[in-house]
């Protein structure tokens, strides 16, 4: 690595002071599982890594007004084990479940990873399927961004200079909801995935048709994306195998994935197409056990 200063200030107007002093200069660390291979690659060389481990009040996850709120900094083994995930948003702590190692679990976070913005991580997935948003702190204020606009390209987010994630805000599923996540894993379960699709299902009264659906699709494209074609086919569909293969086909047209020893582009298309049939047959047939019970 390079010769770096390390600075671990405690509130965040510290963190975003550090920031405005030291420019392009500095980076922020949080877990380090993505950063610190980066700085070993000598693919980034900060002078000045400025740590969030000591900053107050980015940790936590909490229940208010129909919401989750994650902390930047709580790490994915929290959210993976955290009982009220499992109670109320299981699909996330599932997903969360699914990343690497559990040693990269207990260190990786939930703040960190949205703003390092690999697109085949897990996470984004869910969270985008969710409608998830992301609280941002700068100097002078906060803003909030639909994680669906949130990432711009490989590696890139709408995120400013001097700006840092405080949290990620996830609306609870309504009435009538069920949600899944699916990926298809070429070599081993701690691999990124060759496709990754997350869904979401809310049925109408009676339970036969959708009203609202959300589909997100990960490692296919340079982002994180909602599959909106393959969305507007949904509402007041009832689900069989003809509308499954639709949505999936319309996936398939909005991905720009990548040949690499994972698949070949032309693989990852279609299996797009397979992978957004079965998420939204396990979103579907959760939220119709949502109205039955179990």
């Amino acid at each position: 690595m390079n010769a770096f200063d390390y600075q671990a200030p405690r509130t965040v107007d510290e963190v975003l002071a550090l920031l405005r002093e030291h420019g392009d200069d500095a980076r922020v660390i949080a877990g380090g599982t993505a950063l610190v291979t980066m700085m070993r690659q000598r693919l980034v060389l900060p002078g000045c890594l400025v740590s969030l481990r000591d900053v107050a009040g980015l940790g936590g996850i909490e229940a208010t007004k129909g919401e989750i709120r994650l902390g930047a900094l709580t790490t994915h083994r929290e959210v993976e084990v955290s009982p009220l995930l499992k109670e109320r948003l299981p699909v996330l702590a599932e997903t969360f479940r699914r990343v690497a190692t559990v040693r990269i679990r207990h260190m990786a976070t939930v703040g960190g990873s949205l703003a390092h913005a690999d697109p085949n991580q897990d996470p984004p997935v869910t969270l985008m399927a969710l409608d998830a948003r992301v609280e941002v702190r700068r100097a002078g204020g906060r803003r909030e961004v639909p994680l669906s606009a949130f990432f711009r390209d490989y590696y890139e987010t709408v995120l400013e200079p001097g700006e840092i994630i405080t949290a990620v805000t996830v609306p609870l599923l309504s009435a009538a909801s069920g949600a899944a996540y699916v990926k298809f894993l070429p070599r081993s379960a701690e691999d990124y995935a060759t496709v990754a699709v997350a869904a979401t299902v809310t049925l109408e009264a009676g339970g036969e048709r959708c009203r609202e659906a959300r589909v997100a699709l990960g490692s296919v494209a340079p982002t994180p994306l909602r599959a909106r074609a393959a969305e507007a086919l949904l509402p007041g569909a009832r689900p069989d195998e003809r509308l499954l293969h639709a949505a999936g086909e319309a996936a398939k047209g909005e991905v720009n994935p990548l040949t690499d020893h994972r698949g070949s582009a032309a693989y990852k298309r279609e299996m797009t197409a397979v992978m957004v049939g079965r998420a939204l047959t396990q979103a579907w047939e959760a939220a119709r056990r949502s109205i039955r019970g179990p």
